[in-house]
C-alpha cells in the first residue's frame, strides 16, 4: 500500500490539472467569500469572515471535485490504467491508494484556502465603506476550517469512486454535478415535502449542514444537526466508493 500511495502522489504532483484545480479553488473561494461578506456587511450585520468562505462552498466544490475526478479518469483517457494495474494488481488497493492520496490533499486544501478566502474577506471588509468592523473569532475560525478540510476530504473521495465507475471525465462530471447540485435544487424547487427531505440529505446539503452554513439555498439552516450531516456525507461517499470499486473488479481496463 505505501509502495501503491507513493506511485499515485508522484502521479498527482506531476499532472498540471492538480495544480490549476487548487489554485482555482482558492480563486473561487476568495472571490466568492468577499462578494457575499461584502453584501451581509452592507446590511449592517457582523461577518465572522468564515462565513461567507462556508456558503461559497456550494460553487467552489467543483474545484476539488475535478481534480479527484482528473486523478481517475486521466488515467482511462491515456491508457496508462494498463500500467498501474500491472504494478498494482489488486484494484481494491489501487482505489484505495488513490483515495488515500487525494484526500489528505483535499483536506490540506480545503483548509489552506478557507484560510486565504476568509482571511481576505476579513481584510476587505476593513474597509471604511462597510458599516460593521467584521469579526475573525479564532476558536469558530478554526472549527470552520477544519469542517472545510473534511468535506473537501470526503467530496473528493466520492468523486474517486463515481470516477472509477464511470471512467470518462465528462460522464463523472456531469454525472456528479447533478448529484451534488442540479438534482438537489431541482427537487427542492418542487416543492413537495418528500422531494425536500430527500433533497436536503444528498451530498452537498449533508456538506453544507455538517459545515453549519445557513446561507446554502434552502433559507435557513438545515434541518438536522452537523453530526447528521457528515454520516450522511460520509454514506455517500463510502456508496460512491463501493461502487467504483464494483465496477473494477468486474471490467477490464
Amino acid at each position: 500500500m505505501r509502495n501503491a500511495m507513493a506511485a499515485e502522489w508522484v502521479k498527482l504532483r506531476s499532472i498540471r490539472s492538480t495544480w490549476f484545480c487548487l489554485a482555482a479553488g482558492v480563486v473561487v473561494s476568495a472571490l466568492g467569500a468577499v462578494t457575499l461578506g461584502g453584501a451581509a456587511a452592507m446590511e449592517g450585520a457582523p461577518v465572522q469572515a468564515t462565513e461567507p468562505v462556508v456558503s461559497v462552498v456550494l460553487f467552489s466544490q467543483y474545484a476539488a471535485l475535478t481534480l479527484a475526478v482528473l486523478a481517475v479518469t486521466t488515467e482511462y483517457a491515456s491508457g496508462t490504467i494498463r500500467p498501474t494495474l500491472q504494478a498494482v494488481p489488486v484494484r481494491g488497493r489501487m482505489l484505495a491508494a488513490k483515495s488515500l492520496v487525494v484526500a489528505p490533499l483535499l483536506f490540506a486544501a480545503g483548509v489552506l484556502t478557507g484560510a486565504v478566502a476568509a482571511l481576505a474577506t476579513y481584510l476587505v471588509l476593513l474597509a471604511p465603506v462597510f458599516p460593521t468592523v467584521p469579526v475573525l473569532e479564532p476558536a469558530e475560525t478554526a472549527a470552520d476550517l477544519l469542517r472545510l478540510g473534511v468535506f473537501h476530504a470526503l467530496i473528493g473521495v466520492l468523486a474517486v469512486g463515481a470516477s472509477a465507475a464511470l471512467r470518462g471525465s465528462a460522464g463523472a462530471l456531469a454525472v456528479l454535478f447533478m448529484a451534488t447540485l442540479g438534482l438537489p435544487l431541482l427537487l427542492v424547487m418542487t416543492g413537495s415535502s418528500v422531494a425536500v427531505e430527500v433533497s436536503l440529505r444528498l451530498p452537498t446539503f449533508a456538506g453544507m449542514a455538517f459545515l453549519e452554513s445557513t446561507d446554502n439555498l434552502t433559507g435557513g439552516a438545515l434541518p438536522y444537526p452537523p453530526g447528521e450531516g457528515l454520516a450522511w456525507l460520509a454514506a455517500w461517499t463510502a456508496l460512491a466508493v463501493a461502487a467504483g470499486y464494483a465496477v473494477l473488479r468486474r471490467r477490464d481496463a
